[in-house]
């Protein structure tokens, strides 16, 4: 994994699913980086191509939520158009709970993407969102 990815696998996660941690200066680029570590996952992001984009809206409860939220929706997508992302710009307000993402990616093609993990759904387990001096830093346990 290059140096410069804002996430990482960890190996003290639960059996039979995929913890993410993911950071970032924003709280933004902490959730782009959950995701991209999600699809990341399904198969690596190198080979993902900018062709096709969506936009996608979610709201929370809290901030936790927002990130449920966030992830279930891409996942939605991806289960329903067969479609990977590796790059997405979101946009975050706190205050309101409320996302909005640019997704760039390509419908997954067997032939010229190595198929990696089946991500089965997003958890609330172990997950923990922490603002520290460099930004923020973020949990997430996905059921695989």
């Amino acid at each position: 994994m290059g140096v410069n990815m804002g996430f990482s696998y960890s190996e003290e996660g639960p059996t039979a699913d995929l913890m993410i941690e993911a950071w970032g200066k924003t709280l933004a680029r902490a959730f782009a980086n959950a995701a991209l570590a999600m699809f990341n996952a399904m198969t690596p992001l190198e080979g993902i191509e900018g062709r096709e984009s969506r936009a996608v809206e979610v709201e929370g409860d809290d901030i936790e939520s927002l990130l449920f939220n966030f992830l279930d929706e891409l996942l939605y997508v991806h289960e329903t158009e067969l479609i990977v992302f590796s790059g997405l710009e979101v946009k975050l307000n706190e205050e309101d709970l409320k996302l909005r993402a640019v997704c760039r990616g390509e419908h997954f093609d067997l032939d010229r993407h190595p198929q990696g993990i089946a991500i089965k759904a997003v958890t609330f387990h172990m997950m923990e969102i922490r603002r520290l001096d460099g930004g923020w830093t973020l949990t997430v346990v996905l059921d695989t």
